[in-house]
């Protein structure tokens, strides 16, 4: 079975991909690593050199690629990376797409405190922060609304993810 975690920066996609791979006994993959190893650099340096088109050919690129090569996995998806190049409509055919979706206050909080390590946050002021959250969250919510499974990660645990996706994969015959 395919795991696709999608959702805002923020929402733990990493952190809760390894929990589910280990949890499920199958690999786990983020997405965004995969780009920077094939690549040999940063995303930051990908979209400074060569621009957000390049990255998310590469995004689609990448994500076909492990797609095929793994029967099985779980794979921590790029906040943008369903929203682009129909990559939602791929996901939900090779596997289950599994939404996480934060609180506004609880996702605001993380992103605050970790700013300085996201470089498309790392200038902006509490209000501007709060602004742009709204506005790509908003913008991106439609694709994340066509995953298969949703999940509010406030008190979640690794085994409500299990049960959403295997309830979700047995309503659809596919179990």
């Amino acid at each position: 079975m395919r795991i696709y975690l999608i959702g805002f920066m923020g929402v733990g996609k990493t952190h809760w991909g390894k929990l589910l791979g280990k949890k499920l006994g199958i690999p786990f993959f983020d997405l965004d690593e995969l780009i920077e190893n094939d690549e040999g650099r940063s995303i930051a340096e990908m979209f400074e050199e060569k621009g957000e088109e390049y990255f998310r050919m590469k995004e689609r690129e990448i994500l076909h690629m492990v797609s095929e090569s793994h029967e099985s996995m779980v794979l921590s998806c790029g906040g943008g990376a369903p929203c682009f190049f129909n990559n939602i409509d791929y996901m939900n055919e090779k596997g289950v797409t599994v939404w996480i979706d934060t609180p506004f206050e609880i996702l605001l909080g993380r992103l605050r405190q970790g700013k300085d390590k996201r470089p498309l946050l790392k200038s902006l002021d509490d209000e501007q922060l709060k602004a742009y959250i709204v506005k790509k969250n908003g913008d991106r919510r439609i694709f994340y609304e066509r995953a298969r499974v949703r999940i509010d990660d406030r008190d979640a645990r690794v085994d409500d993810f299990i049960k959403a996706i295997f309830d979700q994969t047995a309503d659809n015959g596919e179990v």
